[in-house]
């Protein structure tokens, strides 16, 4: 479903059709949705990714401490790999979802400095309603990433921790030692995926609810 501004462009232009004149309003509002509209699309694309890349790492990690490996320099290199993928995602994850904060903060802020100017009460009462509506729903995709950050950054940093670990000691007795502390660290990237998933649901909700009239007016 793509999130391109239906129900802001529907808005104005039955203001442009009533003669109502708000300097400027169509087009920028029109931009930044549409701006907005690109850094959750963005953000989406980057959680498919992640979710895929958190299986492979914890799968790799699973293989790598498994009793009884058979090739434990094989599997710790794929694991290696893995984890440096993650380190690139969580690296992207927070600069796409501060990103999408400061575009959604930037939208509805001159949203409401624009809905002032409004000579019509009834309109400008709707703009605001539309506004707070839609800020609420929008900002619990930010409300969702503050935490799912921490998470990350976290557990990037305890898979990083057994990796170097088992650099220096890639023995039976070394990996056995720290597979109760890699085991808990799969558990967490388990639940990590669905704090992500959780964004994800909330940038889903914010489309529906920002595309709900059904107008194509732009793509």
């Amino acid at each position: 479903m793509k999130l391109t501004g239906q129900s802001f462009a529907l808005i104005f232009a039955m203001f442009v059709g009533a003669g109502i004149s708000v300097v400027g309003c169509a087009s920028t509002g029109i931009q930044r949705s549409n701006e907005a509209a690109t850094t959750m699309q963005t953000m989406d694309n980057a959680i498919k990714l992640i979710v895929v890349q958190l299986d492979a790492t914890g799968a790799s990690l699973d293989e790598l401490t498994k009793p009884g490996q058979s090739d434990v320099k094989k599997a710790f290199e794929l694991y290696t790999g893995n984890l440096s993928e993650v380190e690139k995602m969580e690296k992207d994850f927070v600069r796409h979802a501060d990103e999408m904060a400061a575009r959604g903060t930037e939208y509805f802020e001159e949203w409401q400095k624009e809905g002032n100017e409004y000579k019509n009460p009834q309109i400008q009462q709707l703009s605001e309603q539309r506004r707070l509506e839609l800020g609420e729903i929008y900002g619990r995709i930010a409300q969702n990433s503050v935490g799912a950050k921490d998470d990350f950054k976290a557990y990037v940093s305890k898979a990083k921790e057994i990796q170097i670990y088992l650099s220096n000691d890639l023995t039976s007795k070394g990996i056995a030692s720290i597979a109760p502390i890699a085991g808990k660290t799969v558990s967490d990237g388990e639940n990590l995926k669905y704090a992500i998933k959780n964004i994800q649901t909330a940038i889903e909700r914010a489309r529906a609810e920002m595309s709900q009239t059904g107008a194509t007016l732009y793509r």
